[in-house]
């Protein structure tokens, strides 16, 4: 009885590892950095004269109107913020921001839906 019950556990751990991981794929489309946050994906793409955030829903694009936020990254102890403004499609821009290998960064965004959203990255 104990066996049968030990199977039965490890299976439905099996299941809901599996399930856990449905919920989008967090490969960078873009070649950036991929984060989860409130069941949304983030990927973070450095560029030569700032960043660029990409949001998706469960792998599909979320239009970006009606967001707005800050970028904050810190290079060793080398601090700079950015706002992020909507540019189109799925994505948010930050101008005057640089990301170097090793850089910590951190998203405080707002949706129309007045939910603010923080996202954790570590550039790599």
């Amino acid at each position: 009885m104990k066996k049968l019950f030990t199977i039965a556990l490890l299976g439905a751990a099996a299941l809901s590892f599996n399930a856990a991981h449905a919920h989008g794929d967090a490969k960078p489309r873009h070649g950036g950095v991929v984060q989860t946050a409130a069941d949304l994906s983030f990927e973070l793409v450095g560029g030569a004269d700032g960043a660029t955030i990409y949001v998706e829903d469960h792998g599909k694009p979320l239009d970006s109107a009606g967001m707005k936020g800050r970028l904050t990254v810190l290079n060793g102890a080398e601090k700079s913020e950015a706002e992020l403004k909507p540019a189109g499609d799925n994505r948010l821009e930050a101008r005057g921001v640089k990301l170097a290998k090793g850089s910590k960064a951190v998203v405080a965004l707002s949706t129309p839906q007045q939910k603010t959203i923080t996202v954790r990255f570590t550039v790599k």
